[in-house]
């Protein structure tokens, strides 16, 4: 039988919620959208099919909020505004890589898993 977990395992993090937000929907979908540079907010909405706007207003506040994105609005007519991965969010990339690495060489394995699982 293996040691009980600590109760106190996580009484040092500062924060109740997991500080990086590439687990969700969205984030990770936003940052490849950006990879190459700056995209407006209609931009973005076209490979991100199936997103609200409100959705992805609010990613991309977030995102923003957690210093990943940035936000630059220009003074012009129309007013224009773009969004920029920061160098926070570039150093996601990297691990954003290796993800897409490993499914792409256990998708198989993980999609036979739950098949082996529905079918108890």
């Amino acid at each position: 039988m293996s040691e009980p977990l600590d109760p106190d395992m996580f009484s040092g993090c500062a924060h109740v919620t997991s500080p990086v937000r590439i687990g969700d929907k969205w984030t990770g979908k936003i940052i490849r959208c950006l990879e190459t540079g700056p995209r407006r907010f209609s931009e973005l909405q076209v490979p991100l099919r199936g997103i609200t706007p409100k959705v992805l207003t609010e990613s991309l506040r977030a995102m923003e909020r957690d210093g990943l994105i940035t936000r630059t609005a220009y003074a012009e007519i129309p007013p224009r505004v773009e969004y920029e991965l920061a160098p926070l969010g570039t150093t996601l990339l990297k691990p954003m890589a290796a993800c897409c690495e490993w499914a792409e060489a256990h998708l198989p394995a993980l999609l036979d898993a739950r098949e082996a699982h529905q079918g108890r």
